[in-house]
């Protein structure tokens, strides 16, 4: 295995949290972090975000978002709705928590071979809600415990 500095990740830019109730959630963070409970919105429409589950067209993975942006990491909440993604099946087979840790690369091709190279399966990709990047899903928890997620910033 190649360790992460050789795979180009660098240092994390986000953690995830998967939740059954986003509107809770976001509120509790808020008050533990003392600041303004986020805006919650949801993945976007398919037209948009072209994501793929298990590698098949999978228009109604869906999600509601909420962010805290912090310098240097951002922490997500996500509760998922619709049909099979990798959020709903993490909340179904442990009731949520810290599903992934976030990093953004310049090369999504390259970190995608890498990462499978690194012995993690792909399970999710697709672009941001408003199109101005895209993010790639690899069950990690064999090889680190949790989820990885790939982000590339197209701006």
């Amino acid at each position: 295995m190649e360790p992460i500095s050789k795979i180009g990740l660098g240092k994390p830019t986000q953690a995830a949290i998967i939740t059954g109730n986003i509107e809770h959630a976001a509120r509790q963070w808020a008050a533990l972090l003392g600041c303004e409970t986020p805006e919650i919105t949801t993945g976007g429409v398919y037209e948009v975000t072209h994501t793929e589950y298990m590698g098949k067209p999978a228009p109604q993975a869906l999600a509601k978002l909420a962010f805290f942006n912090f310098d240097g990491i951002q922490l997500e909440l996500i509760e998922p709705f619709g049909e099979d993604s990798t959020w709903k099946d993490f909340l179904t087979e442990s009731g949520g928590g810290i599903h992934h840790f976030g990093f953004q690369v310049d090369d999504m091709e390259d970190a995608i071979k890498k990462c499978e190279a690194f012995g993690m399966k792909l399970t999710q990709k697709g672009n941001y809600n408003d199109g101005s990047g895209m993010y790639a899903y690899f069950d990690g928890r064999e090889q680190v415990n949790c989820f990885v997620e790939l982000l590339h910033s197209f701006r």
